[in-house]
């Protein structure tokens, strides 16, 4: 997927808890990127938080460290 569509994504997800209280909106986010985005997806968001986040909301942002990093393929 290409980063672009990746952070149009995740930025639509925090408009959609963007009126609730802020731990409540960045929980939402979390729980639903945790829920129903694969690992591929997952990690290429990483790439893009790792990378300085750019584009993405501040509420996405802070969502971030609630999200499960996916696991790595092992060396080799």
């Amino acid at each position: 997927m290409s980063p672009d569509k990746l952070v149009y994504m995740a930025n639509q997800i925090a408009t959609f808890f963007q009126t609730r209280k802020h731990d409540e909106a960045v929980a939402g986010i979390a729980d639903h990127i945790n829920n129903f985005w694969e690992p591929r997806m997952r990690a290429q968001f990483f790439a893009i938080v790792d990378a300085g986040g750019e584009g993405l909301k501040p509420l996405v942002v802070d969502a971030s460290a609630r999200i499960k990093r996916p696991k790595t393929a092992p060396a080799g």
